[in-house]
């Protein structure tokens, strides 16, 4: 029987590191997100997330196959931006545990919606990891007409968890945002998108099940800046103290 995305993790409260795949060229990228993934591994990360936020298809496959053939024991996902169906495809040839989308609800007008959910019932069925789906996620336009509650409780038949974020990359979630998502969502995974940092991260994770990280780890706490291991062990040591009382 699958297990529950939360399940596959060693750690409550995961956290998720991103690969922003940034560089000068394409070997600068493939250099670089090694450095990151071992700065990530070294720290103790869970998992970490290989996106086309400053790199393009071609460095996913690059940085994929990486981990595919480098057996790191490390959890890894992807998410192809504004392309979903090669987000899908990478995740199924390269065997990456899950698939991030940035919106599975409420992004779309009511009459697109439709070949949408046959997308997502389609690709559900043929690819057998997770998939963690947006809902009023940063950037994404809101074109349903649905009430969050509607785009919710349909976002939960597409994904295993639900990502929430405020409005833009590396700002915090509102905490308001974060205990409106669970108490339409119940026991369903949440996973904090955004904003999670050394500092939130007790209170983040009173009501959150994980995190999603980039710009926090980064030396300038800015996406455009490097991951600075620091940065890293702070807030995984941070949320080990969380693990330990629980």
């Amino acid at each position: 029987m699958k297990k529950q995305f939360l399940d596959i993790f060693r750690h409550k409260k995961p956290i998720l590191a991103m690969l922003h795949l940034k560089g000068d060229d394409a070997q600068d990228v493939l250099e670089r997100a090694k450095r990151e993934i071992e700065l990530y591994r070294e720290n103790g990360v869970d998992a970490v997330i290989v996106e086309s936020y400053y790199g393009n298809y071609y460095d996913m496959e690059r940085v994929l196959a990486y981990l595919q053939k480098a057996d790191l024991d490390l959890i890894y996902g992807v998410n192809c931006l504004n392309v979903d169906p090669m987000g899908f495809e990478l995740a199924r040839r390269y065997n990456a545990a899950f698939v991030q989308l940035d919106s599975v609800a409420g992004h779309l007008k009511v009459r697109d919606d439709p070949a949408f959910h046959e997308f997502m019932k389609l690709n559900r069925e043929t690819y057998k990891g997770y998939v963690l789906g947006g809902v009023r996620f940063k950037y994404q336009p809101y074109l349903s007409g649905r009430s969050l509650e509607e785009d919710l409780q349909i976002a939960m038949t597409r994904c295993d968890a639900i990502v929430v974020t405020q409005d833009a990359t590396g700002q915090e979630t509102s905490m308001e945002k974060i205990k409106e998502f669970r108490s339409i969502i119940g026991d369903f995974p949440l996973i904090i998108g955004a904003g999670v940092t050394a500092e939130n991260c007790a209170e983040q994770f009173q009501v959150g099940d994980g995190a999603i990280v980039g710009s926090y780890f980064k030396d300038t706490y800015k996406d455009s800046g490097d991951v600075d291991g620091s940065h890293v062990k702070a807030l995984v040591d941070a949320c080990n103290q969380i693990r330990a009382k629980q």
